[in-house]
């Protein structure tokens, strides 16, 4: 079972509700872990790139981050107070994302935890919003926290892939399954498998390959492909030793169905795979993930393929 000794929840310095940190306190204590509060900062106009830095401006700069720092004692002291061990830190790094990500990799986290919210689809294509590339990105486990409790006994989905489809890793639902049964024995939880194929792919298919205009048995070209998914996605639950009754195949577009499922099982949390891919496909790194996160009811763990190996570069931003 994987061992999760460290947490790092992602403090939001501009508002009073703090939903990530309730989560990651809640886990740490579930977990025995070590957890850390981290505020990423930067502020152009206090950073010295536009004028020529001054005792001033490191002065300022100081006394903004001794401002982070009191407020995150101040959030540390009654969990410490129920018997977590808490440290903080604040960082003065940019962009957010690139910051986050850097200072996860060098704490060693195992967790990453943040708030996130609902978006526009207009911030969604412009990949502008923080959570979106903290999904491209980040190669530690990542979790998107949604306001609301979690359940005495959270629910988790895991939602996998077993046909290996958008170029993504065979290892990584091995990843997903692993990850979310540590959590939910951590978390005396309940596990639920779920995949999801889309039936117009094998009849677009067989309608592409059709030299001659004839009826095709569209029926049968759908059982088909049902049968084969389901043979893949019962041997991997198995193997993992998922109760059948907690297994989900169903058809459709993931970003519809999961949703759907996730808020008939009342889950807690669903766990996706994210993959990366090269600089030239970069718009395309966990489009699925990033699709379904704006209707899942409830939080969603993002998980990396290899993510205990995962080499990122971890250098700090290139000076003004």
């Amino acid at each position: 079972m994987r061992k999760i000794s460290k947490i790092l929840v992602v403090i939001d310095p501009t508002v009073e509700e703090q939903p990530a940190l309730d989560r990651a306190a809640w886990l740490a204590k579930q977990a025995d872990a070590h957890l850390e509060l981290l505020v990423c900062y930067y502020n152009e106009y206090l950073s010295g790139d536009r004028l020529f830095d001054s005792p001033s401006l490191e002065k300022a700069r100081a006394e903004v981050i001794q401002t982070h720092e009191q407020r995150l004692e101040t959030m540390a002291e009654p969990i410490r107070a129920a018997g977590t061990t808490v440290t903080s830190s604040v960082v003065w790094d940019h962009p957010l994302h690139e910051g986050i990500v850097r200072h996860s990799i060098a704490s060693k986290a195992d967790v990453v935890v943040k708030d996130t919210h609902h978006h526009s689809s207009l911030s969604r294509a412009l990949l502008s919003n923080t959570d979106w590339n903290l999904i491209r990105t980040c190669p530690i486990p990542l979790w998107l926290v949604k306001p609301g409790d979690v359940a005495e006994h959270p629910v988790f989905v895991a939602a996998i892939d077993p046909m290996n489809q958008h170029d993504k890793p065979a290892a990584l639902d091995d990843e997903i399954l692993q990850t979310s049964k540590s959590i939910v024995d951590i978390v005396h939880g309940e596990l639920h498998a779920f995949h999801c194929y889309d039936p117009r792919i094998a009849v677009a298919t067989a309608t592409a390959n059709a030299y001659i205009p004839v009826s095709l048995p569209f029926d049968e070209i759908e059982q088909q492909m049902h049968d084969e998914h389901e043979a893949r996605f019962s041997e991997i639950t198995r193997f993992h030793g998922i109760d059948e009754d907690h297994t989900h195949l169903v058809a459709g577009m993931t970003h519809e169905e999961l949703p759907e499922h996730a808020s008939k099982l009342n889950a807690d949390v669903v766990v996706m795979g994210a993959v990366s891919r090269n600089r030239w496909k970069r718009l395309f790194i966990g489009a699925t993930a990033e699709r379904t996160l704006e209707f899942v009811p409830c939080d969603m763990l993002i998980i990396k393929p290899d993510w205990f190996h995962t080499p990122v570069d971890v250098s700090t931003p290139d000076a003004a």
